[in-house]
């Protein structure tokens, strides 16, 4: 069997067993790491923090992205896209409820998928582009917890930042 067809087994929060090739696996960094640091036993890896739904959906990100270069810390450089435009692949891959895409998001931070990371903050950047605190309270069901006096008073401390 070669190192590109080895399958192993990610063990959800769930508790649900999910054999996956190891190339895609390692698109994480925290399993590549845990596979470099405790080497392949066979026993499923434990990913504490994420259910089989998510896991699932993530691993399915992870196999159309398998061929991409891995992230390094070395792409944390300024000379990266700081732009909030989206592969149609990844804009039509995020296209599910509000829930699933946070759920997303956490998986890839606790996984360490820089790539979907920014995906998925992305997608929440461009859901909140150009509308009003209102509008996106709306969007997000998010409750405002600002009397109007200390909105009032926000504005008024934070009138340059305002474009005009």
């Amino acid at each position: 069997m070669s190192a590109t067809s080895q399958t192993i087994i990610l063990n959800s929060s769930d508790g649900v067993d999910i054999p996956v090739d190891k190339e895609v696996a390692t698109r994480s960094v925290l399993i590549r790491n845990l596979l470099e640091d405790l080497g392949d036993t066979g026993e499923p890896i434990p990913i504490l923090n994420v259910n089989e739904a998510v896991l699932k959906k993530v691993l399915e990100w992870c196999e159309q992205h398998k061929k991409d270069p891995p992230a390094t810390n070395e792409d944390d450089s300024d000379s990266r896209k700081k732009t909030t435009d989206i592969d149609e692949w990844d804009q039509k891959f995020m296209q599910v409820d509000q829930e699933m895409l946070f759920e997303i998001i956490l998986a890839a931070n606790y996984l360490d998928i820089k790539a979907l990371l920014d995906v998925g903050c992305k997608t929440v950047a461009n859901m909140i582009k150009g509308k009003s605190p209102e509008e996106i309270r709306k969007t997000f069901n998010i409750q405002n917890d600002f009397t109007p006096d200390e909105e009032d008073q926000i504005r008024r401390e934070n009138e340059w930042a305002e474009d005009r």
